[in-house]
């Protein structure tokens, strides 16, 4: 068992990941935890995909894995049951939307309501939902990224907790440009998890709070 896995770390804040593809930004988590970048364990990893790669992933990092297939659940309510009941079993600190390609009941957000963190690819409020990217070179944007935030009912709307811009460049694709958003992805989800398990991170009356303030200009990472 790894330093990500859940018999590392007693005492030490846990996570519960959530994906449906390939994993990156858990990776990513998994070599914060490896280089004491981030002082946390992975209790679990948790795919509503079956054919997840980012399963691998996990596995390899000596984390457990759990695979909950919504289509094997007539209502998205009872799907959302059913995902809650096996992240309460392991009792995280925090439970992190990585790649989750799921929207979430109100119920479900409700009951990990302060514990819920995701990462979207666009500089929120721009371009919620998919093919971000797309949405941005369609626009004729000159600079996007990606934001960390707390995940609220409304879908994409939660308070924002740290932003990654980068420059749009000319002649770049949703390719290109989804590969150097990834990036950033990679550095501030990390960052972010670690803030909310040292306690400096919370969400208070609709609101984040970095060191109990408000966070007013989360994009403050510069171009990349």
């Amino acid at each position: 068992m790894t330093t990500a896995g859940r018999e590392a770390g007693a005492g030490r804040p846990s996570l519960v990941v959530l994906i449906s593809g390939r994993g990156s930004n858990l990776q990513a988590i998994l070599d914060a935890i490896r280089e004491g970048r981030l002082h946390a364990d992975v209790r679990a990893v948790i795919s509503n995909n079956p054919d997840a790669p980012g399963l691998d992933r996990a596995r390899r990092a000596g984390v457990a894995v759990e695979v909950i297939d919504h289509r094997h659940y007539p209502t998205r309510a009872a799907f959302d049951v059913e995902l809650r009941q096996h992240i309460d079993r392991h009792s995280p600190t925090l439970v992190v939307l990585a790649g989750f390609m799921r929207i979430l009941t109100d119920d479900f957000i409700r009951h990990f309501e302060g514990r819920l963190l995701n990462i979207h690819p666009s500089l929120l409020p721009d371009f919620p939902g998919l093919n971000t990217h797309t949405q941005a070179l369609a626009a004729g944007a000159r600079e996007h990224g990606a934001t960390v935030h707390f995940v609220t009912p409304t879908v994409d709307a939660g308070p924002a907790v740290l932003q990654a811009r980068v420059a749009v460049e000319p002649g770049d694709t949703p390719a290109t440009l989804a590969e150097r958003v990834l990036r950033e992805e990679h550095r501030i989800l990390p960052e972010a998890i670690g803030w909310f398990v040292a306690g400096r991170l919370t969400l208070r009356d609709g609101q984040a709070l970095l060191d109990g303030r408000p966070v007013q200009t989360p994009a403050n990472r510069n171009l990349r």
